[in-house]
């Protein structure tokens, strides 16, 4: 038999040989039940009592769903208005407008505590879970000992199971009722295991920090998150602003800061073209659907506001939500009679043509992250065309030019 006939078999008995492992019963368990075993010696390291270790561990198994999820990834980018349509519902806003009403008195006295706006924490509450309508439905320690367990964020989720031991074995909820998101968000304000060690809040006084099931213990925990994370009571998040023709794009995105006295003079408006306000006060100017889009000046508590969620559409519509149950209007400026969704394929395209010019976008994964952002604004000024570092079907049309 010649030498490369046998290499070939030889590789093929070793595929099909892993192939078997893997799929022999047992095979994966064993695996995870010794992994188990030495998280089960850590967290007897740090304190954490035989009681709650055998209520959490035992018995325990991956989830496959849980690595399903994790590994999916969406098709499509989602757009600024239907990120916003999706989120600012109508039937938000009212149901927002009465829970402000109903929970008026201890929403106040968490205002007073913390210095956190009760529309703010009611727009975080509505965001979250529809105010507390939907939690989850994962055991939060079988999804956290899944991905621990998994190698690709190993370390992180392994430091969040830990931290949900903890959590247990402190008394302030049992395992079997710690329900959360697939990646182990849990309660009402869905913090993770970590966030909730850090920030979560005895608000109702009895001994237990549930963010589950008590209210003031989630508006308090929420509050606290946002005051130690540098929220300002006395400020709002930003406002839709207008700007002047020819506007120097480069003055857009978080990187830039001016006083708003500062914007007044290059010709920022609010959106009605009244002036802005005569306080001194920073704020960034963003444009989350390019420069056809609206426009808005942000200030400090949408920056804090980025600690709870790092995504630039998701503080818009926490902000948003808060103005409309505070009874303001919707955005003014007229939107797109269409809006044309990016594909993931077409954003790994986008940054592969990118590269090949020249540009660095980072790495080809589909994702519109600020590497990618800047290299699209670069490549936008030597093309001549409006430097608003947003991805598009004509941007990527004009890309593929040679």
């Amino acid at each position: 038999m010649p030498q490369t006939c046998k290499k070939n078999i030889l590789i093929l008995a070793i595929i099909m040989t892993t192939l078997f492992t893997l799929a022999r019963p047992g095979a994966c368990s064993e695996d995870f039940a010794n992994w188990l075993e030495g998280l089960r010696q850590e967290a007897r390291a740090q304190g954490i009592s035989e009681t709650t270790l055998h209520a959490a561990l035992d018995d325990l198994q991956p989830i496959p769903r849980v690595i399903e999820l994790d590994r999916r990834q969406p098709e499509f980018t989602q757009t600024f208005w239907r990120y916003l349509d999706a989120r600012v519902t109508e039937g938000r806003i009212v149901r927002g407008r009465m829970l402000l009403e109903l929970h008026a008195e201890l929403l106040g006295s968490i205002e007073k505590q913390y210095g956190v706006q009760p529309r703010f924490l009611v727009a975080f509450w509505g965001l979250e879970t529809n105010f507390g309508d939907y939690l989850g439905s994962f055991r939060v320690i079988g999804a956290l000992a899944t991905l621990a367990h998994d190698p690709r964020r190993s370390d992180f989720f392994r430091s969040q199971l830990l931290a949900a031991l903890s959590i247990i074995d402190n008394g302030h909820i049992t395992a079997n009722e710690m329900f959360g998101s697939w990646a182990g968000a849990m309660g009402q304000p869905q913090f993770m295991p970590s966030t909730f060690v850090r920030f979560a809040v005895d608000g109702d006084g009895d001994g237990r920090r549930d963010i589950w099931y008590s209210l003031p213990d989630v508006f308090a925990s929420a509050a606290n998150f946002l005051s130690e994370s540098g929220w300002q009571g006395d400020k709002t998040w930003g406002r839709e602003v207008k700007l002047p023709p020819g506007f120097d794009l480069e003055l857009t995105g978080r990187e830039v800061e001016k006083n708003l006295a500062a914007w007044q003079i290059l010709g920022v408006r609010k959106i009605n073209g009244g002036n802005l306000p005569k306080v001194n006060m920073k704020a960034s100017l963003i444009l989350p659907a390019g420069h056809s889009g609206p426009a808005f000046l942000v200030y400090d508590n949408f920056r804090t506001t980025l600690q709870w969620n790092r995504s630039d559409l998701y503080a818009i519509a926490i902000g948003h939500l808060a103005d409309r149950i505070a009874g303001k209007g919707p955005l003014e400026t007229v939107r797109p009679a269409s809006e044309q969704r990016l594909s993931r394929s077409q954003i790994e395209n986008i940054q592969e043509l990118l590269t090949a010019r020249g540009f660095d976008p980072g790495a080809v994964d589909g994702v519109i992250g600020s590497q990618t952002r800047r290299a699209i604004k670069e490549f936008q000024r030597t093309a001549k065309l409006p430097a608003d570092g947003h991805p598009s079907p004509e941007l990527l049309e004009v890309l593929g030019k040679k």
